[in-house]
Protein backbone atom coordinates (compact mmCIF):
# COMPACT_ATOMS: atom_id res chain seq x y z
CA UNK A 1 0.00 0.00 0.00
CA UNK A 2 2.83 2.48 0.08
CA UNK A 3 3.21 2.91 -3.89
CA UNK A 4 -0.24 4.48 -3.24
CA UNK A 5 0.02 8.40 -3.63
CA UNK A 6 -2.62 9.08 -1.54
CA UNK A 7 -3.29 9.67 2.42
CA UNK A 8 -4.82 5.77 3.35
CA UNK A 9 -6.71 7.36 6.75
CA UNK A 10 -8.58 9.19 3.13
CA UNK A 11 -9.64 5.64 1.89
CA UNK A 12 -13.33 3.97 3.37
CA UNK A 13 -12.43 0.27 3.29
CA UNK A 14 -14.74 -3.26 3.43
CA UNK A 15 -13.33 -6.27 5.15
CA UNK A 16 -14.91 -9.13 2.48
CA UNK A 17 -15.21 -12.31 4.63
CA UNK A 18 -15.91 -15.91 3.52
CA UNK A 19 -19.01 -15.85 1.86
CA UNK A 20 -19.56 -12.44 1.52
CA UNK A 21 -19.29 -9.62 -1.70
CA UNK A 22 -18.86 -6.32 -1.99
CA UNK A 23 -19.89 -4.04 -5.01
CA UNK A 24 -19.49 -0.30 -5.02
CA UNK A 25 -19.21 2.75 -6.80
CA UNK A 26 -16.37 4.54 -4.79
CA UNK A 27 -13.07 4.69 -4.72
CA UNK A 28 -12.11 2.88 -1.75
CA UNK A 29 -10.56 -0.53 -0.94
CA UNK A 30 -11.93 -3.62 -1.11
CA UNK A 31 -9.83 -6.35 1.14
CA UNK A 32 -9.48 -9.82 2.25
CA UNK A 33 -7.50 -12.70 3.66
CA UNK A 34 -7.28 -15.78 1.61
CA UNK A 35 -6.06 -19.42 2.29
CA UNK A 36 -7.55 -21.84 0.20
CA UNK A 37 -10.45 -19.68 -0.90
CA UNK A 38 -10.93 -17.30 -4.10
CA UNK A 39 -11.46 -14.05 -4.35
CA UNK A 40 -12.38 -12.56 -7.98
CA UNK A 41 -11.92 -9.17 -8.38
CA UNK A 42 -14.22 -7.78 -10.96
CA UNK A 43 -14.57 -4.01 -12.83
CA UNK A 44 -15.77 -1.83 -15.39
CA UNK A 45 -13.50 0.69 -16.27
CA UNK A 46 -16.03 2.67 -18.30
CA UNK A 47 -18.60 2.49 -15.73
CA UNK A 48 -16.53 3.14 -12.51
CA UNK A 49 -17.83 0.02 -11.00
CA UNK A 50 -16.18 -2.53 -9.14
CA UNK A 51 -16.85 -5.48 -7.02
CA UNK A 52 -14.87 -8.84 -5.01
CA UNK A 53 -16.38 -11.73 -3.82
CA UNK A 54 -14.76 -14.52 -1.55
CA UNK A 55 -15.92 -18.07 -2.07
CA UNK A 56 -14.80 -21.42 0.11
CA UNK A 57 -15.78 -24.26 -2.73
CA UNK A 58 -16.65 -24.32 -6.04
CA UNK A 59 -19.92 -25.65 -6.18
CA UNK A 60 -22.44 -27.35 -3.49
CA UNK A 61 -22.80 -31.41 -3.20
CA UNK A 62 -25.35 -32.07 -6.33
CA UNK A 63 -26.59 -34.45 -3.88
CA UNK A 64 -27.83 -31.71 -1.32
CA UNK A 65 -31.50 -31.62 -2.38
CA UNK A 66 -32.20 -28.74 0.50
CA UNK A 67 -32.63 -25.51 -0.78
CA UNK A 68 -29.83 -23.23 -1.11
CA UNK A 69 -30.25 -20.35 1.20
CA UNK A 70 -29.44 -17.00 0.42
CA UNK A 71 -26.77 -16.72 3.18
CA UNK A 72 -25.25 -19.87 1.62
CA UNK A 73 -24.77 -18.75 -2.01
CA UNK A 74 -21.53 -16.35 -1.33
CA UNK A 75 -20.23 -19.41 0.01
CA UNK A 76 -19.79 -21.55 -3.31
CA UNK A 77 -18.09 -20.35 -6.20
CA UNK A 78 -21.02 -20.92 -9.21
CA UNK A 79 -23.53 -18.69 -7.43
CA UNK A 80 -20.48 -16.30 -5.85
CA UNK A 81 -19.91 -15.71 -9.76
CA UNK A 82 -23.19 -15.22 -10.59
CA UNK A 83 -24.27 -12.82 -7.75
CA UNK A 84 -21.30 -10.39 -8.02
CA UNK A 85 -21.55 -10.28 -12.20
CA UNK A 86 -25.74 -9.58 -11.74
CA UNK A 87 -24.96 -7.33 -9.36
CA UNK A 88 -22.55 -5.18 -11.26
CA UNK A 89 -24.83 -5.24 -14.38
CA UNK A 90 -27.72 -4.14 -12.15
CA UNK A 91 -25.63 -1.08 -11.15
CA UNK A 92 -25.23 -0.35 -15.16
CA UNK A 93 -21.83 -1.92 -15.65
CA UNK A 94 -21.94 -3.93 -18.94
CA UNK A 95 -21.20 -7.56 -19.63
CA UNK A 96 -18.62 -6.48 -22.34
CA UNK A 97 -16.33 -3.82 -20.34
CA UNK A 98 -15.91 -6.49 -17.60
CA UNK A 99 -12.41 -7.44 -16.73
CA UNK A 100 -11.40 -9.80 -13.71
CA UNK A 101 -8.69 -10.08 -11.43
CA UNK A 102 -8.39 -13.36 -9.29
CA UNK A 103 -6.27 -14.44 -6.44
CA UNK A 104 -5.96 -17.12 -3.69
CA UNK A 105 -6.71 -21.45 -4.18
CA UNK A 106 -3.52 -21.90 -2.34
CA UNK A 107 -2.52 -25.63 -2.53
CA UNK A 108 -2.05 -25.50 1.51
CA UNK A 109 -2.52 -29.20 2.22
CA UNK A 110 0.48 -30.39 -0.30
CA UNK A 111 2.66 -30.31 2.61
CA UNK A 112 0.65 -32.20 4.56
CA UNK A 113 1.23 -36.10 4.68
CA UNK A 114 -2.03 -37.41 5.00
CA UNK A 115 -2.35 -38.49 1.32
CA UNK A 116 -6.14 -39.42 1.98
CA UNK A 117 -6.17 -35.46 1.19
CA UNK A 118 -4.32 -35.67 -2.19
CA UNK A 119 -7.53 -36.96 -3.98
CA UNK A 120 -9.63 -33.49 -2.93
CA UNK A 121 -7.87 -30.37 -2.84
CA UNK A 122 -10.02 -27.43 -2.33
CA UNK A 123 -7.41 -24.95 -3.46
CA UNK A 124 -7.24 -26.85 -6.96
CA UNK A 125 -10.72 -27.01 -7.19
CA UNK A 126 -11.33 -23.44 -6.39
CA UNK A 127 -8.57 -21.96 -9.62
CA UNK A 128 -9.86 -24.28 -11.86
CA UNK A 129 -13.13 -23.40 -11.60
CA UNK A 130 -13.10 -19.86 -11.55
CA UNK A 131 -10.26 -20.05 -14.58
CA UNK A 132 -13.47 -21.99 -16.23
CA UNK A 133 -16.28 -19.80 -15.59
CA UNK A 134 -14.72 -16.86 -16.75
CA UNK A 135 -13.54 -18.49 -20.01
CA UNK A 136 -17.03 -19.11 -20.30
CA UNK A 137 -18.61 -15.94 -19.96
CA UNK A 138 -16.04 -14.03 -22.11
CA UNK A 139 -14.88 -12.14 -18.60
CA UNK A 140 -11.07 -11.70 -19.82
CA UNK A 141 -8.61 -12.65 -16.91
CA UNK A 142 -6.47 -9.54 -17.09
CA UNK A 143 -4.30 -10.38 -13.89
CA UNK A 144 -3.92 -13.93 -11.65
CA UNK A 145 -1.95 -14.89 -8.43
CA UNK A 146 -3.54 -18.49 -7.89
CA UNK A 147 -2.52 -21.56 -5.96
CA UNK A 148 1.01 -22.35 -5.12
CA UNK A 149 1.48 -22.86 -1.00
CA UNK A 150 1.35 -19.86 0.43
CA UNK A 151 -2.11 -17.31 1.15
CA UNK A 152 -2.49 -14.20 0.45
CA UNK A 153 -4.08 -10.50 1.54
CA UNK A 154 -5.59 -8.42 -1.34
CA UNK A 155 -6.29 -5.12 -1.54
CA UNK A 156 -8.39 -3.83 -4.48
CA UNK A 157 -8.61 -0.27 -4.85
CA UNK A 158 -11.44 1.06 -6.64
CA UNK A 159 -9.35 4.45 -8.08
CA UNK A 160 -7.17 2.91 -10.73
CA UNK A 161 -8.34 -0.97 -10.11
CA UNK A 162 -4.88 -1.75 -9.11
CA UNK A 163 -4.40 -5.05 -6.48
CA UNK A 164 -2.22 -5.01 -4.06
CA UNK A 165 -0.79 -8.44 -2.59
CA UNK A 166 0.81 -9.10 0.19
CA UNK A 167 2.12 -13.28 0.56
CA UNK A 168 1.39 -14.29 4.40
CA UNK A 169 3.78 -17.14 5.94
CA UNK A 170 3.22 -20.04 6.29
CA UNK A 171 2.10 -19.35 10.45
CA UNK A 172 -0.41 -17.09 8.85
CA UNK A 173 -2.04 -19.43 6.80
CA UNK A 174 -2.61 -21.65 9.26
CA UNK A 175 -4.67 -18.92 11.03
CA UNK A 176 -6.42 -17.99 8.11
CA UNK A 177 -7.42 -21.65 7.40
CA UNK A 178 -8.22 -21.96 10.70
CA UNK A 179 -11.01 -19.01 10.28
CA UNK A 180 -11.86 -21.14 6.60
CA UNK A 181 -12.77 -24.24 8.56
CA UNK A 182 -14.25 -22.64 11.47
CA UNK A 183 -16.65 -20.64 9.29
CA UNK A 184 -17.31 -23.69 7.22
CA UNK A 185 -18.06 -25.75 10.56
CA UNK A 186 -20.21 -23.11 11.63
CA UNK A 187 -22.11 -23.20 8.35
CA UNK A 188 -22.56 -27.04 8.39
CA UNK A 189 -23.91 -26.31 11.94
CA UNK A 190 -26.08 -23.45 11.51
CA UNK A 191 -28.10 -25.42 8.17
CA UNK A 192 -28.10 -28.48 10.78
CA UNK A 193 -30.40 -26.58 13.17
CA UNK A 194 -32.20 -24.34 10.69
CA UNK A 195 -31.00 -21.10 11.12
CA UNK A 196 -30.24 -18.97 7.95
CA UNK A 197 -27.77 -16.61 9.04
CA UNK A 198 -23.91 -16.26 8.31
CA UNK A 199 -21.49 -16.90 11.44
CA UNK A 200 -18.55 -15.27 10.57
Amino acid sequence: MSTMAISEKSIKRRLVRPGEQAVTDKSMILTTLLGSCVSVCLFDPVARLMGMNHFLLPMRNPANREPLLATDAGRYGLWAMEMLVNDLLKRGARREQLRAKAFGGANVLRESTDTRMDHFNIGTSNVLFVRQFLDRDGIPLVAEDLGGLHGRQIHFYGGDYSVFLRRIPRAGVERVLSDEQRYLQSAIAAKQRGAPADFF
